[in-house]
């Protein structure tokens, strides 16, 4: 039977629902100097500074953390952390500059906080924010093992926020390529891994120079290059594409996209495609298949700005609906 990452234990359609009646009880809204200039379900939430709007992101590492254990190597997850959160602040086209990080463990280990420091402070260092504080719990009787997250805080003057309100039909779509799964699905990963013949420690067969774990442990890319190209082209959009894979594109425009000619996936998703199972929608609604950002401008500026970002222009924006080669994936 073919795997699916509702059968794995992460049904998003579940998840939306309990993610909505949490936020359907956050009311307060404070006003003047602080006040929200965003609703929750954006990229990132947005407070009022004056000129200036300061923005905040929070994520975790998820379930990859289990795969760190499996192979005993920390020190890329912090990496992750840092990148699941200012991504999202790239995807708004604003700049990162501070972050801080929460350490739930269930007993105190040197080796991986140590290792885990490593990571974070390569992230801050490519991200270009500060690391300026933190939270370590000791919970044995709530955590087993441990748990990673953190916060991004950015800043922006207001006027350059990109909300993707000026995505246009027609519009390029730039694809910008991963460097593999990212932070996202591993539930759905853990499964496919454990009811197959292979352990993380085995030879990757797409590349025998390296095992199937350290694979799955490439970290996160952070696409900070972002911002040199906010300066240079009229971007419309941007898109940070994470859980649920190209599922949440409709928080940034209410039309739709169409990857006439997507990035080509790495060898990893062909893999756990195979042993999975999995079936060709299942793998665009859960990870983001080789493309982890996207940017939607002007047809004309298209070009320049993929060899600028490393990508290539995948699609376009059209009237409703979203589609891969044809595909709808919703």
């Amino acid at each position: 039977m073919a795997l699916t990452y509702a059968k794995s234990g992460v049904n998003i359609t579940r998840e939306n629902k309990a993610i909505k009646a949490l936020s359907e009880k956050l009311i307060f809204k404070r006003k003047g100097l602080g006040a929200p200039l965003s609703e929750v379900g954006h990229y990132a939430g947005l407070i009022d500074f004056g000129e200036y709007a300061l923005a905040l992101t929070t994520d975790g590492v998820g379930s990859k953390i289990l795969i760190a254990n499996e192979m005993k190597r920390w020190n890329t997850i912090g990496i992750d952390c840092i990148a699941m959160n200012v991504n999202d602040l790239l995807a708004m086209g604003i700049e990162p500059v501070a972050f801080v990080d929460y350490i739930a463990i269930d007993e105190a280990n040197d080796e991986i906080m140590g290792q885990i420091g490593e990571g974070l402070a390569r992230g801050a260092e490519i991200s270009r924010s500060s690391i300026v504080g933190g939270e370590t719990a000791t919970l044995p009787d709530i955590v087993k093992g441990f748990d990673l997250a953190g916060t991004s805080l950015g800043i922006i003057k207001k006027d350059r926020i990109i909300t993707g309100g000026r995505i246009e039909i027609g519009d390029a779509v730039v694809g910008i390529p991963s460097s593999g799964v990212h932070s996202n699905g591993y539930t759905l990963v853990r499964r496919i891994i454990e009811e197959s013949p292979y352990s993380y420690n085995d030879p990757f067969p797409y590349n025998m120079n390296t095992t199937i774990g350290d694979e799955l442990l490439i970290p996160t890319t952070i696409y900070i290059g972002i911002l040199d190209a906010v300066e240079k082209f009229d971007i419309h959009g941007l898109a940070h594409i994470t859980g649920s894979g190209l599922l949440k594109l409709h928080r940034v425009t209410e039309y739709g996209f169409d990857f006439s000619d997507p990035l080509e996936p790495q060898p990893i998703f062909r893999f756990l495609q195979e042993e999975g199972g999995v079936e060709n929608l299942e793998m665009y609604r859960t990870f983001n298949m080789g493309m982890g950002f996207l940017a939607v401008l002007p047809r004309e500026e298209a070009p320049e700005a993929a060899k600028m970002l490393g990508g290539k222009i995948v699609g376009k924006i059209i009237d409703e609906g979203i589609f891969v080669k044809g595909m709808e994936i919703i």
